[in-house]
This record gives structure tokens, C-alpha cells and sequence, in this order.
């Protein structure tokens, strides 16, 4: 899952990214608002952290000009501001949570994995299609109940499959959301990690249509074609 920290304190924001990082997110950072702002306008996240207190756009101002262009991804407000006045108001602005400083990592980690999952439309951590199974706090990766060593980058592919398992996933998106802006950015390389997981998996886990992307493989995909 691709997400972004939006933080103006570098040892804060480095400690989340650090966090969320472990946790199976691929991060990206930004400090200014109006950089902020242009980002999650223009890039599609799974999950972005924002403080309230910015320079040059607050962070108040960057979430209700995202909401009213349409967008629509988990926004975790993070806010050194304790009435419960202001929290409200950042919840009406379109805030899908909301934390504030100081707070343990831990919970910030649990709440955003909640976001994300939530957003999807699954409300359980332990998630299974197929013979597959994924535990997103454990950060685990199981067939048929026997254990995977999955790598980090194996597991965020994994998990986002999961996320979206009712529909295929075109090799940009998973690209765009597994690397984001990173040089990596290309199709063999997620051939190739693709490859590498269906040895680790074996058959009838990730499937492929052709020209279109991949797909988690369910009983009923044995018959039939996946739309």
C-alpha cells in the first residue's frame, strides 16, 4: 500500500515513515503544504497522514480542497491542537480519523492498517481468498495453512490483491502503488516478482488475464473467467 506522510517535523516524519514502512507500506513524505496538497491531488494513495500545521497551506485547508475535487483516499489527521471543537471540525472537513500529539506509534500503525482495510470495504485483519490467507498484523502469508516466507515487497503485493480481490489489477496500478515514484518503476520487475511469488505460492493462487492484469484465484475461478 502506497502512502503518504505529511509532516513539517523531520524527526516525526521520519519516525512514521520509519513505522509505517515496517508495516507494510511503501512511503512517500512532503513537509509543505502546497506541495501536499498538489500530491494528493494528483497521486492516487492508500492511506495519507496529515498534520495540521504546515507552512504556506494548512493542512485543514489541503484536506477540504481535496475532498471537494472528488478525492477520496483515508486521511489520518495528526494535530498538536487538543479541543475537541477542532477535532470535530477536522472530522467535518473530511478527516476519516484523527490523532492527537503526542501518540504511540503502535496505535498510529493499528489505525492506519483499519483505514486502509475499511476503505476496501474489509473490516478484519485476517483476510483469505482462496487457499490463500493474509494476516495484516501479524504480517503474515499462508496456503492451505502452511506458512510463506514472503519478502516485504512480496507481502505489499499480496495485500493489496487482497484489498481488491474482486476485481483484476492492471500492472500500472500495481506498479504505481507498490514503488510509487521509486526508479523501479517498471513492468519487468513486477514480472519478475510475480514470478518469483507463484513459485513460493504455487498454482492456482495469483492468477493472470491476459492484457488487462492479475487477480486472487477463488473456487469459482477454476470455471470461469474473471471480469
Amino acid at each position: 500500500m502506497r502512502a503518504l506522510v505529511v509532516e513539517d517535523d523531520l524527526r516525526i516524519a521520519a519516525d512514521l515513515c520509519a513505522a509505517l514502512t515496517a508495516a507494510g507500506f511503501h512511503t512517500e513524505t512532503c513537509g509543505d503544504g502546497e506541495e501536499a496538497w498538489f500530491l494528493g491531488d494528483t497521486e492516487d494513495y492508500d492511506l495519507i497522514i496529515l498534520d495540521l500545521g504546515l507552512p504556506r497551506l494548512d493542512g485543514l485547508t489541503i484536506l477540504k480542497r481535496w475532498r471537494a475535487n472528488g478525492r477520496d483516499m483515508p486521511v489520518l489527521v495528526l494535530t498538536a491542537r487538543g479541543a475537541w471543537t477542532e477535532r470535530v471540525e477536522g472530522i467535518d472537513a473530511g478527516a476519516d480519523d484523527y490523532l492527537p500529539k503526542p501518540f504511540r506509534m503502535e496505535e498510529l500503525v493499528a489505525r492506519a492498517r483499519a483505514l486502509v482495510r475499511r476503505s476496501a470495504g474489509r473490516a478484519s485483519a485476517l483476510q483469505s481468498v482462496g487457499e490463500l490467507s493474509l494476516d495484516a498484523n501479524r504480517m503474515t502469508v499462508s496456503v492451505r495453512g502452511v506458512p510463506i516466507a514472503a519478502t516485504a515487497l512480496e507481502y505489499r503485493l499480496l495485500a493489496y490483491l487482497v484489498l481488491h480481490r474482486d476485481r483484476v489489477v492492471s500492472p500500472t496500478e500495481l506498479i504505481e502503488h507498490l514503488y510509487g515514484d521509486d526508479d523501479a518503476r517498471e513492468a519487468n520487475a513486477l514480472e519478475a516478482l510475480i514470478a518469483r511469488l507463484r513459485r513460493k505460492l504455487g498454482t492456482g493462487i495469483i492468477g493472470t488475464r491476459r492484457g488487462f492484469g492479475y487477480f486472487l484465484e477463488t473456487a469459482e475461478d477454476a470455471t470461469g473467467d474473471r471480469r
